[in-house]
């Protein structure tokens, strides 16, 4: 990734296809009309840019394309002056796999689109100047700077713009935001027909039982925004969904090979659990310690694969107990994680087509062990939730 991607903007753009991404950029914002080249006021301060690289990658490993986004040094402002409420909501990951879950048992088309540069929508309501972009800086006019009629990724206040824009559009379509999830928006037709919207910052996820329904709101966003239609649902915020005679089945297995590969443990043997059976972790002050960041990347890792792999959540939950002082003994559990995802990073879970056995079924299951903790003798509690056949929601947690 070093060799692929540079780390200034004077190595980009002295090679074409990284100057051409940085063009793109400038151009979606001018399409945008995101700011205003002004003198800038006195008492007034302008808010530094930079240019951040990064490769796309489509779910079978190929390049989709080079990304250059141009960044607001956001941490430069302050309360009350650059910025109000930051606040945004996005739909959970719980929430995304329900949607999914009912669109797959109603045979539902499920399509997927993607907002190109879509903090570059969102009105501000405070008075914001920005520098001129490194390497474009305008001939004769290198001291005046933007003024930001729109938000800018980096600004503390830019997810919010985003979110109040295109909420108040789905409002005016006709669509209702539920009052439990907010990042769900559902509309009945005059012909009845349902029509569902997961938003999760600029992903939308979109499914009912009307195709031309879907077709029709389509094209209403893209009249909107400049938006790229990602067509069926396959790549999900890091999640694959692999179509099958028995419904869709959703893993993580490129992101787990990364990982593997990530700390060495590519070529590691395999075990098959997750966790030692009645592994009773505790503080081992007569243990060596290890590398806290190289175990905490590890534990952060493996909590994002809880997502879609609910059999190591518990093992997770018990190494995340452990990250102010990890030692040997708790490193050794981290990497049987690892090794027991090595030999299953291709298992996921089957959101299950029609059944009549299992039509409206909700199905809970809890427990809790006693005072399993060696440390504090506190217990740690689980549940685990399935809806129409299909794993929705679990957790592990002390």
């Amino acid at each position: 990734m070093a060799d692929a991607e540079p780390i200034t903007w004077r190595q980009a753009i002295d090679m074409k296809e990284w100057k051409e991404a940085m063009i793109e950029e400038l151009r979606s914002i001018e399409r945008n009309r995101t700011w205003n080249l002004v003198e800038l006021p006195q008492h007034k301060r302008a808010i530094e840019v930079k240019w951040i690289f990064k490769t796309k990658y489509k779910p079978s490993g190929e390049i989709a394309k080079l990304k250059a986004r141009l960044v607001a040094n956001g941490f430069l402002q302050q309360q009350g002056v650059d910025y109000t409420d930051v606040y945004a909501p996005v739909a959970r990951l719980e929430t995304v796999r329900l949607v999914v879950v009912v669109a797959v048992f109603s045979s539902w088309r499920i399509q997927q689109l993607d907002v190109k540069s879509a903090f570059l929508n969102g009105p501000l309501e405070e008075e914001v100047y920005v520098r001129q972009p490194p390497g474009f800086e305008k001939k004769g006019e290198e001291q005046k700077v933007y003024r930001l009629n729109k938000a800018l990724y980096g600004l503390k206040q830019a997810p919010r713009a985003w979110n109040n824009h295109i909420n108040a559009l789905l409002l005016k379509l006709g669509f209702w935001k539920s009052s439990v999830e907010f990042g769900i928006y559902v509309k009945i037709t005059e012909l009845q027909n349902k029509l569902l919207v997961g938003l999760y910052v600029d992903d939308l996820l979109v499914t009912g039982d009307s195709e031309e329904e879907i077709d029709v709101f389509k094209e209403r966003m893209k009249e909107e925004f400049d938006m790229t239609d990602l067509g069926k649902l396959n790549h999900f915020l890091g999640f694959e969904f692999v179509e099958t005679a028995n419904g869709v089945i959703l893993h993580q297995k490129r992101y787990i090979n990364e990982v593997l590969k990530r700390f060495n443990m590519s070529n590691c043997n395999n075990v098959p659990i997750p966790i030692t059976a009645n592994l009773k972790l505790a503080d081992q002050p007569e243990e060596e310690r290890v590398d806290a960041s190289l175990y905490n990347q590890i534990v952060g890792s493996l909590r994002y694969i809880c997502n879609s792999k609910p059999d190591i959540s518990y093992g997770v939950g018990l190494l995340s107990r452990f990250m102010n002082e990890p030692r040997t003994s708790h490193m050794a559990a981290a990497k049987h994680v690892l090794r027991y995802l090595k030999g299953t990073s291709s298992y996921g879970l089957l959101f299950p087509k029609d059944s009549r056995s299992m039509k409206g079924i909700l199905e809970v299951w809890c427990d809790s062990d006693w005072t399993g903790d060696k440390v504090d003798r506190r217990s740690t509690f689980g549940y685990f939730i399935r809806y129409e056949g299909a794993p929705i929601s679990w957790c592990s947690k002390k």
